[in-house]
């Protein structure tokens, strides 16, 4: 018998009506009671907690990884699927996919609509998961969503309400299911060398995004406040002001790293212009195809493996896939 291990933390698959608005209630169980029982599958379900994804936490996440790793120890698990709240789900991915190092799936899942919605995508997308977790092998950590298969790396919530709400805007899906079958269009290209467990306590990391008439004073209010690292959102292929990289430079000489990503929703971060030249001269790293949720991610991820600013910076480009 395959047995598949589900650790559901809330979300919107998990949400019911409140008068303020939908909020998260439903324990795992009663999530995956949409499907019905498949023959020859046992499904083991972990309550790690029942929040509105926008409020998770690194803490969380990392309690995440961590029943992850407790539960593919067991050689028994075919497969895992996560059910997880849309806003961050893209966070919660990658920060696995990173430190996925096992040849079984990890598969995230959720739904725009919550179960007892008419037309619900829930019981839907939680089948599909089902399906990837016990045929998938090889392919890291996997968002499944409206009958698509997507790679964890660069797979970004692109839609507030749509049934559609995943993709990786810069690459086509690794595929979808039907009939009940896995059926993959491209390979996932993957690190060869998945991380460690994080140590110690999550450092600050902030998102800074640069505007038309954008100044350095929330870059520098964030080195203030002890952020490790900063990722800067920068305008077309990564680029800002001379004030800007000005304020890179000091964060840089002070042993914050900085990381640059796009406004864009697609296409690779380049230094084309002198502007973005500029913030990789100042000492920027620049993310390649990520954008802001991810690369905060890798550079958290970095931070916690080092406490040497020089090896993060040695060590982010691979994380980031630049």
């Amino acid at each position: 018998m395959e047995r598949v291990v589900v650790i559901a933390t809330g979300g919107t698959i998990a949400s019911q009506p409140t008068m303020s608005g939908l909020a998260a209630s439903l324990q795992g169980r009663s999530v995956i009671s949409a499907v019905p029982p498949t023959a020859g599958l046992r499904v083991d379900v972990i309550d790690l907690c029942t929040i509105d994804s926008s409020c998770l936490t690194i803490r969380h996440q990392l309690d995440l990884l961590e029943q992850v790793r407790v539960a593919l120890a067991d050689p028994d698990v075919t497969g895992v699927v996560v059910t997880h709240g849309t806003d961050t789900l893209e966070e919660s991915a990658f920060l696995l996919d990173l430190h996925h190092d096992d040849p079984r799936p990890v598969v995230l899942t959720g739904s725009q609509l919550p179960l007892g919605h008419e037309g619900s995508d829930a019981p839907r997308n939680l089948s599909d998961a089902f399906i990837v977790a016990q045929q998938a092998r090889d392919l890291g950590v996997l968002v499944v969503f409206n009958g698509h298969v997507h790679a964890a790396r660069g797979t970004v919530k692109r839609h507030t309400l749509d049934a559609h709400a995943f993709g990786d805007p810069s690459h086509e899906p690794l595929g979808r299911i039907l009939g009940g079958e896995l059926l993959l269009r491209r390979d996932v290209q993957r690190r060869s060398a998945p991380l460690s467990a994080p140590r110690g306590t999550a450092p600050r990391v902030d998102i800074v995004t640069h505007h038309s008439d954008g100044d350095a004073v929330l870059l520098r209010a964030s080195i203030a406040a002890g952020a490790r690292g900063i990722v800067l959102v920068g305008a077309g292929t990564g680029n800002a002001t001379p004030e800007i990289a000005e304020a890179v430079r000091e964060a840089t000489l002070a042993g914050v790293v900085v990381a640059v990503t796009s406004r864009c929703a697609a296409g690779p971060v380049a230094p084309v212009y002198a502007s973005g030249g500029d913030l990789l001269a100042a000492g920027a790293i620049l993310a390649g195809h990520l954008r802001a949720s991810q690369t905060r991610i890798a550079l958290l991820s970095a931070l916690m493996h080092t406490d040497s600013p020089e090896r993060c910076r040695a060590l982010l480009p691979a994380l980031l896939g630049t």
